[in-house]
């Protein structure tokens, strides 16, 4: 019972102590850290609404709001760790160690967030932008350090790792996409008429950009009809719905004012032949 005592009088000897020696330290950490913590918040706000009012990217708001709040972080856990005596120096060496060992190891990841820190400042493309990389297309939905986040018309989400996008030619066609198509005539009927009704016809879709006035003339001579190239800009998110929509008006459009869209045909034609004379019986021989 007396050891019991004995020990718990010098647990509790040792507590005060370290309370009489350390208790300011701590208290003082505590609040240094939690004052840190809110000035690194309200600084990163601040940034990203100054970034904002002068109409920067939302990605590269974020961005240096983010990087803001680190270093302010960065300090005031070097400032409580001080407060203790504790010298930062060793950390750093033992973290810069530690990091050189696992680049190696992870120099995937690793280049996937530089290429993400190269796409964010050089900004070839931002949130809904139309992005064609690598035979995939989409809008632009997000952009992090390690990938690029595309949507497509479907609702679909394509991950895009930011080192396959970096090196890459890239095709940005911002905030609309181009259909290209081509309608066959009839080389009896009148290509001008069917230019103009194909103009009309499209001047009746309001998602048509008009920005862009739609491209429409003689692209090629066939074989059996005059190809009509179309060519006019879309909202991404809507580029099937209203190529298909187009389509079907062109048609009934061309059918109404009698304008054929020929079927490949081939014309064949026979031509006769003489019947052989046999030289023998003309000359007389047996």
């Amino acid at each position: 019972m007396k050891d019991e005592l004995g020990t718990i009088q010098n647990l509790f000897n040792v507590v005060m102590e370290f309370l009489v020696n350390y208790g300011f330290q701590v208290i003082g950490a505590i609040i240094i850290l939690c004052v840190g913590v809110f000035v690194a918040r309200k600084l990163s706000n601040l940034i990203i609404k100054i970034c904002e009012k002068q109409d920067l990217d939302l990605t590269l708001s974020t961005f240096f709001g983010n990087v803001v709040k680190i270093v302010v972080l960065t300090f005031v856990v070097i400032v409580v760790l001080g407060k203790f005596g504790i010298s930062i120096a060793p950390f750093v060496a033992a973290i810069g160690a530690a990091a050189l060992g696992a680049s190696f190891a992870i120099q995937g990841p690793l280049s996937n967030y530089g290429a993400g820190l190269a796409i964010i400042l050089t900004r070839p493309f931002v949130i809904g932008d139309t992005l064609t990389v690598k035979g995939v297309s989409g809008v632009v939905y997000e952009i992090s350090l390690a990938y690029t986040l595309l949507t497509t018309e479907d609702e679909e989400r394509i991950t895009i790792p930011n080192n396959q996008i970096m090196g890459e030619i890239l095709q940005n066609s911002f905030n609309n996409k181009v259909v290209e198509s081509t309608i066959g005539i009839a080389y009896q009927d009148d290509p001008v008429k069917a230019v103009d009704i194909i103009r009309k016809t499209l001047k009746q879709f309001a998602q048509i950009s008009s920005d862009s006035p739609p491209q429409i003339g003689i692209e090629a001579f066939g074989d059996s009809s005059i190809n009509i190239g179309i060519r006019y800009w879309v909202p991404t998110k809507k580029y099937f719905q209203t190529t298909y929509a187009v389509n079907l008006s062109v048609y009934q459009a061309l059918k109404d004012s009698k304008i054929r869209i020929p079927y490949p045909q081939r014309e064949v034609r026979m031509i006769s032949q003489p019947a052989t004379t046999d030289l023998s019986d003309s000359q007389g021989f047996a």
